[in-house]
Protein backbone atom coordinates (compact mmCIF):
# COMPACT_ATOMS: atom_id res chain seq x y z
CA UNK A 1 0.00 0.00 0.00
CA UNK A 2 1.26 3.25 -1.34
CA UNK A 3 -0.67 6.36 -0.17
CA UNK A 4 1.83 9.15 -1.66
CA UNK A 5 -0.40 10.76 -4.75
CA UNK A 6 0.30 10.52 -8.21
CA UNK A 7 1.31 13.89 -9.71
CA UNK A 8 -0.29 15.20 -13.04
CA UNK A 9 1.58 18.39 -14.99
CA UNK A 10 0.17 20.14 -18.06
CA UNK A 11 0.60 23.68 -19.46
CA UNK A 12 -2.80 24.40 -19.43
CA UNK A 13 -5.94 22.44 -19.03
CA UNK A 14 -6.22 19.44 -21.63
CA UNK A 15 -4.32 17.46 -19.29
CA UNK A 16 -7.46 17.29 -17.15
CA UNK A 17 -8.56 14.24 -19.60
CA UNK A 18 -5.89 12.33 -18.77
CA UNK A 19 -7.32 12.95 -14.67
CA UNK A 20 -10.61 12.10 -15.14
CA UNK A 21 -9.41 8.97 -17.02
CA UNK A 22 -7.13 8.23 -13.81
CA UNK A 23 -9.60 8.92 -11.38
CA UNK A 24 -12.28 6.37 -13.40
CA UNK A 25 -9.32 3.87 -13.20
CA UNK A 26 -7.98 4.59 -9.74
CA UNK A 27 -10.65 6.07 -7.59
CA UNK A 28 -8.83 5.23 -4.31
CA UNK A 29 -5.70 7.26 -5.24
CA UNK A 30 -4.98 11.26 -4.36
CA UNK A 31 -4.31 12.89 -7.28
CA UNK A 32 -2.35 16.51 -7.34
CA UNK A 33 -2.63 18.53 -10.99
CA UNK A 34 -0.79 21.31 -12.00
CA UNK A 35 -1.80 23.22 -14.75
CA UNK A 36 0.64 26.41 -16.25
CA UNK A 37 -2.66 28.08 -17.17
CA UNK A 38 -0.28 31.67 -16.79
CA UNK A 39 2.44 30.78 -20.00
CA UNK A 40 0.08 28.39 -21.90
CA UNK A 41 0.23 27.31 -24.92
CA UNK A 42 3.40 25.98 -24.60
CA UNK A 43 3.05 25.08 -28.90
CA UNK A 44 4.75 27.98 -30.31
CA UNK A 45 7.60 28.34 -27.56
CA UNK A 46 10.66 27.38 -28.03
CA UNK A 47 12.22 23.84 -26.99
CA UNK A 48 14.61 25.63 -24.72
CA UNK A 49 11.65 27.23 -22.57
CA UNK A 50 9.60 24.38 -23.28
CA UNK A 51 12.10 22.66 -21.08
CA UNK A 52 12.56 25.15 -18.83
CA UNK A 53 8.81 25.20 -18.02
CA UNK A 54 8.12 21.62 -17.99
CA UNK A 55 11.25 21.39 -15.28
CA UNK A 56 9.67 24.19 -13.09
CA UNK A 57 6.29 22.19 -13.04
CA UNK A 58 7.62 18.69 -12.88
CA UNK A 59 9.56 20.17 -9.52
CA UNK A 60 6.38 22.10 -8.25
CA UNK A 61 4.54 18.32 -8.21
CA UNK A 62 7.74 16.56 -6.37
CA UNK A 63 7.38 18.51 -3.53
CA UNK A 64 4.46 16.65 -2.54
CA UNK A 65 6.24 13.50 -2.19
CA UNK A 66 4.44 11.68 -5.91
CA UNK A 67 5.10 7.97 -6.28
CA UNK A 68 4.47 8.77 -9.83
CA UNK A 69 4.80 11.55 -11.99
CA UNK A 70 2.71 12.29 -15.40
CA UNK A 71 3.42 14.58 -17.86
CA UNK A 72 0.04 15.24 -19.83
CA UNK A 73 1.04 17.75 -22.44
CA UNK A 74 2.17 16.30 -26.02
CA UNK A 75 4.25 19.49 -26.20
CA UNK A 76 5.73 19.21 -22.87
CA UNK A 77 6.59 15.45 -23.83
CA UNK A 78 8.42 15.75 -26.94
CA UNK A 79 10.64 18.57 -25.48
CA UNK A 80 11.57 17.11 -21.64
CA UNK A 81 10.49 13.55 -21.22
CA UNK A 82 14.14 12.45 -21.30
CA UNK A 83 15.45 15.20 -19.34
CA UNK A 84 12.67 14.32 -16.21
CA UNK A 85 12.78 11.13 -16.57
CA UNK A 86 16.60 10.74 -15.52
CA UNK A 87 15.89 13.73 -12.66
CA UNK A 88 13.64 11.46 -11.13
CA UNK A 89 13.75 7.87 -9.16
CA UNK A 90 9.95 7.51 -9.20
CA UNK A 91 7.86 6.23 -12.34
CA UNK A 92 7.47 9.13 -15.03
CA UNK A 93 4.95 9.21 -17.96
CA UNK A 94 4.38 10.52 -20.95
CA UNK A 95 1.75 10.72 -24.05
CA UNK A 96 3.62 9.85 -26.93
CA UNK A 97 5.15 6.44 -26.58
CA UNK A 98 1.94 4.65 -25.05
CA UNK A 99 -0.76 5.95 -27.80
CA UNK A 100 2.27 5.48 -30.45
CA UNK A 101 1.79 1.72 -29.72
CA UNK A 102 -1.97 1.75 -29.51
CA UNK A 103 -2.10 3.16 -32.91
CA UNK A 104 0.37 0.33 -34.69
CA UNK A 105 -2.48 -2.12 -32.82
CA UNK A 106 -4.94 -0.70 -34.15
CA UNK A 107 -4.02 0.11 -37.91
CA UNK A 108 -4.99 -2.52 -40.21
CA UNK A 109 -3.63 -0.44 -43.60
CA UNK A 110 -0.57 0.90 -41.98
CA UNK A 111 -1.17 4.31 -42.41
CA UNK A 112 -1.87 6.11 -39.32
CA UNK A 113 -2.18 10.27 -38.89
CA UNK A 114 -1.21 12.43 -35.92
CA UNK A 115 -2.84 15.73 -35.26
CA UNK A 116 -1.26 18.01 -32.72
CA UNK A 117 0.19 21.15 -31.42
CA UNK A 118 2.78 22.78 -33.81
CA UNK A 119 5.71 22.32 -31.17
CA UNK A 120 4.30 18.83 -31.07
CA UNK A 121 4.60 18.15 -34.97
CA UNK A 122 7.53 19.68 -35.71
CA UNK A 123 9.51 17.82 -32.72
CA UNK A 124 9.05 14.61 -35.06
CA UNK A 125 8.23 12.80 -31.76
CA UNK A 126 5.09 10.38 -32.41
CA UNK A 127 6.85 9.84 -36.30
CA UNK A 128 10.29 8.57 -34.40
CA UNK A 129 8.60 6.05 -32.42
CA UNK A 130 5.79 4.72 -34.64
CA UNK A 131 8.90 4.21 -37.15
CA UNK A 132 10.73 2.47 -34.67
CA UNK A 133 7.76 0.18 -33.70
CA UNK A 134 6.38 -0.53 -37.14
CA UNK A 135 8.91 0.70 -39.91
CA UNK A 136 6.77 -0.21 -42.48
CA UNK A 137 4.33 2.27 -41.33
CA UNK A 138 3.07 5.56 -43.50
CA UNK A 139 2.75 8.28 -40.95
CA UNK A 140 1.21 11.78 -41.99
CA UNK A 141 1.07 14.89 -39.20
CA UNK A 142 -0.65 18.14 -39.36
CA UNK A 143 -0.47 20.56 -37.01
CA UNK A 144 -3.75 21.92 -35.70
CA UNK A 145 -3.14 24.91 -33.63
CA UNK A 146 -6.68 26.11 -33.63
CA UNK A 147 -8.25 23.01 -31.82
CA UNK A 148 -6.85 24.03 -28.19
CA UNK A 149 -8.78 27.69 -28.40
CA UNK A 150 -12.01 25.99 -29.88
CA UNK A 151 -11.93 23.69 -26.61
CA UNK A 152 -11.56 25.85 -24.50
CA UNK A 153 -13.86 28.38 -25.68
CA UNK A 154 -16.30 25.22 -25.63
CA UNK A 155 -16.80 24.99 -29.23
CA UNK A 156 -17.02 21.73 -29.48
CA UNK A 157 -20.37 20.95 -30.57
CA UNK A 158 -20.52 18.40 -34.10
CA UNK A 159 -23.09 20.94 -35.36
CA UNK A 160 -20.86 23.99 -34.14
CA UNK A 161 -20.00 25.24 -37.56
CA UNK A 162 -17.03 27.10 -36.59
CA UNK A 163 -15.29 23.61 -35.51
CA UNK A 164 -16.65 22.46 -38.43
CA UNK A 165 -14.59 24.27 -40.87
CA UNK A 166 -11.70 24.38 -38.71
CA UNK A 167 -11.59 20.72 -38.55
CA UNK A 168 -12.42 20.53 -42.49
CA UNK A 169 -9.43 22.32 -43.20
CA UNK A 170 -6.80 20.72 -41.10
CA UNK A 171 -7.67 16.81 -41.53
CA UNK A 172 -8.79 16.81 -45.77
CA UNK A 173 -5.40 15.61 -46.07
CA UNK A 174 -5.57 12.93 -43.61
CA UNK A 175 -8.82 11.97 -45.40
CA UNK A 176 -7.71 12.01 -48.50
CA UNK A 177 -4.85 9.48 -47.65
CA UNK A 178 -7.26 6.55 -46.40
CA UNK A 179 -5.36 6.63 -43.21
CA UNK A 180 -7.57 4.22 -40.75
CA UNK A 181 -6.43 5.03 -37.12
CA UNK A 182 -5.68 9.09 -36.12
CA UNK A 183 -3.42 9.84 -32.79
CA UNK A 184 -5.09 12.43 -31.04
CA UNK A 185 -1.61 14.06 -30.31
CA UNK A 186 -2.82 17.07 -27.77
CA UNK A 187 -4.93 16.27 -24.45
CA UNK A 188 -7.09 18.79 -25.38
CA UNK A 189 -8.18 16.99 -28.94
CA UNK A 190 -10.64 14.32 -27.21
CA UNK A 191 -13.13 16.98 -26.65
CA UNK A 192 -13.31 17.67 -30.44
CA UNK A 193 -13.57 13.95 -30.63
CA UNK A 194 -17.18 14.08 -31.98
CA UNK A 195 -16.22 17.09 -34.29
CA UNK A 196 -13.04 15.16 -35.69
CA UNK A 197 -15.19 11.75 -35.85
CA UNK A 198 -17.25 13.53 -37.87
CA UNK A 199 -14.94 14.97 -40.08
CA UNK A 200 -12.45 12.50 -40.97
CA UNK A 201 -15.27 9.62 -41.37
CA UNK A 202 -16.34 6.29 -38.72
CA UNK A 203 -13.95 3.91 -40.01
CA UNK A 204 -11.42 5.80 -38.61
CA UNK A 205 -9.79 4.77 -34.92
CA UNK A 206 -9.17 7.88 -32.93
CA UNK A 207 -6.40 7.25 -30.56
CA UNK A 208 -6.69 9.13 -27.03
CA UNK A 209 -3.03 10.21 -26.01
CA UNK A 210 -4.18 10.66 -22.71
CA UNK A 211 -6.74 8.00 -21.99
CA UNK A 212 -4.11 5.53 -23.24
CA UNK A 213 -1.35 7.01 -20.65
CA UNK A 214 -3.81 6.52 -17.71
CA UNK A 215 -4.65 3.09 -18.26
CA UNK A 216 -1.08 2.08 -18.62
CA UNK A 217 -0.50 3.82 -15.28
CA UNK A 218 -3.03 2.40 -13.56
CA UNK A 219 -1.60 -1.37 -14.67
CA UNK A 220 1.47 -0.35 -13.63
CA UNK A 221 0.63 1.08 -10.15
CA UNK A 222 -1.24 -2.50 -9.65
CA UNK A 223 1.53 -4.38 -10.97
CA UNK A 224 4.44 -2.17 -9.06
CA UNK A 225 2.48 -2.77 -5.57
CA UNK A 226 2.10 1.19 -5.70
CA UNK A 227 -1.72 1.42 -5.06
CA UNK A 228 -3.14 3.28 -2.16
CA UNK A 229 -6.12 0.82 -1.45
CA UNK A 230 -8.00 3.74 0.27
CA UNK A 231 -11.41 2.55 1.73
CA UNK A 232 -12.80 5.58 0.30
CA UNK A 233 -12.12 8.09 -3.23
CA UNK A 234 -9.23 9.87 -3.41
CA UNK A 235 -8.89 13.10 -3.67
CA UNK A 236 -7.90 15.56 -6.47
CA UNK A 237 -6.35 18.69 -5.83
CA UNK A 238 -5.90 21.74 -8.75
CA UNK A 239 -2.90 24.00 -8.78
CA UNK A 240 -2.75 27.00 -11.72
CA UNK A 241 -0.76 29.59 -12.55
CA UNK A 242 -3.52 31.80 -13.44
CA UNK A 243 -6.59 32.90 -12.81
CA UNK A 244 -8.92 30.68 -10.09
CA UNK A 245 -12.01 31.74 -12.14
CA UNK A 246 -11.40 31.24 -15.36
CA UNK A 247 -9.97 27.09 -14.78
CA UNK A 248 -12.31 26.96 -12.71
CA UNK A 249 -14.97 27.36 -15.37
CA UNK A 250 -13.25 25.34 -18.28
CA UNK A 251 -12.27 22.19 -15.66
CA UNK A 252 -16.22 21.68 -14.67
CA UNK A 253 -16.67 21.46 -18.55
CA UNK A 254 -13.28 18.94 -19.16
CA UNK A 255 -14.42 16.99 -15.59
CA UNK A 256 -18.21 17.03 -16.16
CA UNK A 257 -18.13 17.95 -12.53
CA UNK A 258 -17.72 21.06 -10.14
CA UNK A 259 -14.13 22.03 -9.05
CA UNK A 260 -15.70 25.52 -7.95
CA UNK A 261 -13.23 26.24 -4.36
CA UNK A 262 -10.60 23.08 -5.10
CA UNK A 263 -8.64 25.15 -7.37
CA UNK A 264 -5.23 27.07 -5.91
CA UNK A 265 -2.82 29.75 -7.22
CA UNK A 266 1.14 29.47 -7.44
CA UNK A 267 3.75 30.72 -9.26
CA UNK A 268 6.45 29.00 -10.08
CA UNK A 269 9.36 31.38 -11.44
Amino acid sequence: MDKRPIGVFDSGLGGLTTVKKLAELLPGENIIYLGDTGRVPYGPRSKETIIKYTSQGAAFLAGFDIKAMVIACNTACSAAFEILESTYDIPVYEVVNIPAKAAVKHTDNKRVGVIGTAATIRSGAYETTLKKLSPDLTVLSVPCPLFVPLVEEGWIDPVDEAALVIAERYLEVLREAKIDTLILGCTHYPLLREVISKVIGPGVKLIDSGAETAKQVASDMAQLGLLAENDTNGSIKYFVTDSIGSFSKHASRFLESDVYGMVEQITLE
